[in-house]
């Protein structure tokens, strides 16, 4: 594994995601996340919805799709209007990281592009090409990011032993793999046909929900 996919996929790579929860902070509240074991069903749930499209996502954009097209595509697979300004909040973030870290005319030209922040899988793509990485290596970071940051947000919201947490991730290690695996093949044939019809479109309407309900909350944790 390569040292810029560790640090993509390093939680401390200031790129915001510390201050969102993936929706794990609505499934709290809600009593949908309580231990552990809950836990594991909605990390392996938003994994095989939106971790794989926005792997998909990710991996075409590393493989040189174009991405003006993506942006529009990742807006196409986010109906709710709170998730587009979160994904576009942390792109925005990310693309600032990614350009001090890897400078490059394509991350130049993105920026210039979407002043208010190009979708967060698009930007994860490019930072990982321009990084020097694989489509693939850009759809696991993807896929990590999807269950990392929820993991880590739970901790912080119930208390869990961070054993526990690390294991249910560790857990879920092989099927990370077997997203990022479907999520480049699709990229793949998108790319081969210059049409994002073959990228991944999995939906998940109760984050969609969560994500509406907690934009209208008071006081929260998180941001997102």
């Amino acid at each position: 594994m390569s040292g810029a996919l560790l640090l993509l996929a390093d939680g401390r790579f200031p790129a915001g995601g510390h201050a969102h929860s993936g929706g794990v902070e609505v499934a709290v509240r809600a009593g949908l996340v309580k231990d552990a074991d809950s836990l594991a069903a909605f990390l392996t749930g938003r994994l095989h919805t939106t971790g794989l499209t926005a792997a998909g996502l990710a991996a075409a954009a590393a493989d040189g799709f174009d991405p003006t097209g993506l942006d529009e595509a990742a807006d196409a697979r986010t109906p709710s209007p709170a998730l587009r300004a979160t994904s576009r909040r942390l792109g925005r973030q990310l693309l600032r990281a990614a350009r001090a870290c890897w400078p490059d005319p394509v991350l130049d030209g993105l920026a210039a592009a979407h002043p208010g922040g190009a979708h967060q899988s698009v930007v994860l793509g490019l930072a990982a090409r321009a990084a020097g990485l694989a489509p693939a290596e850009a759809a696991l970071a993807a896929a990590h990011e999807s269950v990392n940051g929820p993991a880590t947000a739970c901790t912080r919201l119930l208390g869990l032993d961070p054993y526990q947490v690390v294991a249910v991730l560790a857990r879920l290690a092989p099927e990370l793999d077997t997203v990022a695996d479907a999520a480049t093949r699709a990229a793949a044939e998108a790319v081969r046909r210059q049409d994002a019809w073959p990228l991944p479109a999995a939906s998940a309407p109760l984050l969609d929900l969560f994500a509406e309900r907690h934009s209208a909350w008071k006081v929260r944790l998180f941001a997102s």
